[in-house]
């Protein structure tokens, strides 16, 4: 019928429009275009996934400065801590390490007996004095000077010299073994007290000794003092003196020898010499004198035993002097 035929022309016409108003597109056009639309998916992925990371509170691109580790860091430098903000376990063992050595050392400085403890860390504290201000200021501060040690009041000249032992070097590290090795012989065999006497009797003996040969420090001597007392106690025990075994008591004249030797000159035997002298100054008022008859009169007064070495020394001073009383014929009671 007619009705029909034009409802089947219309529609064609239609159809005719709506591809007229489609623009053709070519086969790099629509892959581009399914390239936008993809890019397009998967940045709308994306972000659906750092919503959803932020929603749980985990990584984020922006928190690079916080707690938690990011996703899309690019550091060259590895990370010491987890995505959830611990120190990695290597890390934590290393800085266990560092303590532990750190530790090591304190407690090994603090198993050093006290005065000799004290001694070194005055060494050290004077060599690190004579490092800052210099060769020239250090030995018009720290050197043995007696006029202005008794008209100036420069009291501590005595103590510093006795204390520097020049500046760093192999040799100062082989006078710093010495001094703790016989430091500690002494003070374990002697005790503190009497050990404090020891070094202040030789200190001012050889300021006296140092400032009449002009000798500014006095430490080498101190040391060499030290060794002829431990020597003298046990003069016939068998040592080793570099590769060779000698007696006790010749192991100071071999010190001395060998730095005579490096030294190339025969005035480094001075502080030897002197430090000998005084080391048997006391060990003859000590060990020798009272044998002989005479009295013993290096003894430390109570109080300082008392102070240095607790109760426990002063009973075992007590005990020791009721032990060496003489018991007389006495009488017992009720006779005649």
């Amino acid at each position: 019928s007619v009705c029909s035929v034009m409802a089947v022309a219309a529609a064609v016409s239609c159809i005719d429009t709506s591809a007229a108003r489609q623009p053709i597109m070519l086969p790099s056009q629509r892959t581009a275009a399914f390239i936008n639309k993809r890019s397009t998916q998967q940045q709308q992925q994306q972000s659906n996934i750092e919503n959803a990371l932020n929603l749980r509170g985990g990584a984020s691109k922006k928190k690079r400065g916080g707690r938690t580790a990011s996703l899309y860091s690019t550091s060259k430098k590895p990370s010491q801590k987890t995505a959830t903000g611990k120190k990695k376990v290597q890390a934590a063992a290393k800085e266990a390490e560092k303590k532990s050595a750190v530790s090591d050392t304190l407690t090994k400085y603090k198993a050093i007996l006290p005065l000799t403890r004290i001694y070194i860390t005055l060494v050290g504290a004077v060599t690190l004095v004579g490092l800052l201000l210099g060769d020239e200021l250090s030995q018009g501060l720290l050197a043995l000077d007696p006029i202005r040690t008794m008209y100036g009041l420069e009291l501590w000249r005595p103590f510093t010299a006795a204390c520097f032992l020049g500046p760093p070097s192999i040799g100062w590290l082989m006078s710093a073994y010495y001094l703790f090795e016989y430091g500690s012989s002494l003070e374990r065999a002697f005790g503190t007290a009497q050990h404090l006497l020891f070094l202040l009797i030789q200190i001012g003996f050889l300021s006296v000794c140092s400032a009449f040969f002009g000798q500014p420090f006095f430490a080498q001597s101190v040391i060499t003092s030290m060794l002829h007392v431990l020597s003298r106690s046990m003069p016939n025990q068998k040592v080793k003196w570099l590769i060779f075994t000698v007696p006790y008591w010749t192991l100071p004249y071999g010190l001395m020898a060998s730095d005579v030797l490096q030294a190339g000159n025969a005035g480094a035997a001075l502080p030897h010499v002197l430090g000998i002298l005084s080391g048997h100054v006391y060990y003859f008022h000590k060990n020798v004198w009272p044998k002989l008859g005479g009295e013993d009169w290096l003894v430390p007064p109570q109080f300082l035993v008392n102070k240095l070495e607790g109760r426990s020394a002063a009973k075992d001073s007590i005990s020791n002097a009721l032990k060496s009383r003489k018991k007389g014929a006495g009488r017992k009671l009720g006779s005649k």
